[in-house]
């Protein structure tokens, strides 16, 4: 048995364990990364990248089924070739992955340590193959992974998840998507679109991570055009011949298989927390403060999607470095987080910036709207349906934040979300120059709904050259 003794030890590899090395090495501190199971990031191997990549796949194909109004002879009979897709899928993900490697842990020679660990005490960890490591300061950032309930698993392959679809060579011809969250949602429309019979089921009544009632009416609305959704009801599974039936409530169906997107659980398997000294939440998770990532006042820190707080890359980067920064020096330090951004790239896209509408004071708060039906340029484009609905404190008109389902919401929530950040107010925005004609016009149009509603009003030569 080794035992090798750094200042940092890190666990996981993903990106909020990378971006932790990132302030661990300049600092001049020794460290060791360890990570058990595949290297690589989850958005890389199994998230945002390889998700992307087959819902681009899916829009290309789908865009036949509009090519008959532009005189198209013919585009009815195109026909795609799936196992040739997801090999495509598959190249791209490779790619994405090997990308990440060749620029992290291929470089990092004996500090990289492929095994698993678990806690001896709050600073030995052992690992798999019998080694030791004694840190100073220690990082977990193990990730998550999907959640399957036990019943379910006795299906094997029928149900797969995230982590397991990606691998396919070929798709279904029939196929159930359990859970209507981001990743659930995205998957469901592309397989539609690449002519799987797909049918959607969720507990909750809403879809895609929205809050609004309204964003959460017109989203389900235009979804169920994809493919058939039923909401607000428990899921049962059982076999039926070689098939799923899946129901719930008085709705079933009998599929191939079934894409079980529930949920993703931490990574804490194996770790043997008890034994470092933490203090563990009801689900085994040790309590942190968000802005140091510093657990209690220990030594230790957590960073990533392990604490299930924003499961979001650019948040489990900045946890990581925000981990690796505290777990480099000599002092802990907070750090003032990002405001909410989350957006969903189903078609259209489903977006919150700031605040959600489930967190408003709606006694104290002003709601704009805008409608995307006759904006000018999503007719153009044949995508005028969804809706913007932005919100401002009423009294002082300060932007708080925005929900909306929207062709190109992923660029309008990134404007809103960095306005926001700014401090800027509804009459602020819309002093900004909006070209024609552009999307950005329905974002106008729902700023200037608003800005009728606050009480606080431009003032001086700006106010008139913009009354309302």
């Amino acid at each position: 048995m080794a035992e090798k003794r750094v200042d940092v030890a890190i666990i996981g590899s993903g990106t909020a364990g990378l971006n932790a090395t990132s302030k661990v090495g300049p600092a001049g501190k020794s460290f060791v990364l360890i990570n058990g199971g595949e290297p690589g990031t989850t958005c890389a191997r199994v998230g945002c990248m390889p998700s992307k990549a087959l819902i681009q796949v899916a829009e290309d194909y789908h865009r036949r089924t509009h090519l008959g109004r532009y005189g198209v002879d013919g585009h009815e009979e195109l026909k795609i070739d799936l196992p040739e897709a997801m090999e495509h899928v598959q190249d791209m993900r490779d790619t994405f992955v090997d990308r990440v490697l060749s620029n992290s842990t291929d470089n990092m020679g004996e500090r990289f340590i492929e095994a698993y660990a678990r806690f001896v005490d709050p600073h030995t960890l052992e690992l798999d193959n019998g080694d030791r490591v004694v840190a100073d300061k220690i990082v977990i950032a193990t990730g998550s992974r999907p959640v399957v309930p036990e019943a379910w698993q006795a299906f094997g392959d029928k149900v797969i998840t995230t982590d397991s679809f990606f691998e396919q060579e070929d798709l279904p011809e029939s196929l159930a998507v359990v859970g209507l969250g981001v990743i659930g949602l995205e998957l469901g429309q592309s397989l539609a679109r690449l002519d799987v019979k797909v049918t959607g089921f969720d507990a909750a009544e809403s879809i895609g991570g929205a809050t609004d009632p309204e964003v959460v009416k017109t989203a389900l609305e235009i979804m169920q055009r994809s493919f058939d959704i039923h909401l607000g009801q428990p899921v049962e599974i059982s076999e039926e011949g070689d098939k799923l039936r899946v129901s719930a409530g008085d709705n079933a169906v009998v599929v191939d298989t079934v894409l079980c997107a529930i949920g993703r659980t931490p990574n804490l398997q194996g770790l043997a927390l008890e034994n470092s000294g933490l203090e563990l939440d009801e689900r085994g998770i040790p309590l942190f403060n968000r802005n140091t990532m510093q657990c209690g006042d220990s030594h230790i820190f957590i960073a990533g999607d392990l604490n299930g707080e924003r499961p979001i890359l650019h948040e489990a980067g900045d946890e990581g470095k925000i981990a690796g920064f505290n777990a480099a020096s000599d002092s802990v330090q907070g750090f003032k987080r990002k405001l909410p951004l989350a957006i969903n790239f189903c078609d259209p896209n489903i977006c919150l910036a700031g605040a959600r509408y489930d967190e408003l004071d709606l006694a104290t708060t002003a709601i704009g709207e805008v409608k995307l039906a006759p904006v000018g340029r999503a007719m153009i484009m044949g995508q005028n349906r969804g809706v913007i609905r932005v919100y401002a404190d009423k009294a002082s008109g300060k932007m708080l934040g925005s929900e909306m389902i929207s062709v190109r919401g992923e660029n309008l929530a990134h404007l809103l979300n960095w306005a926001i950040t700014q401090g800027l107010t509804v009459g602020d925005l819309i002093r900004m120059p909006f070209y024609h004609p552009v999307i950005e016009e329905a974002l106008q149009a729902a700023l200037n709904n608003l800005y009728a509603q606050v009480e606080a009003k431009n003032e001086g030569a700006i106010k008139e050259l913009y009354p309302l």
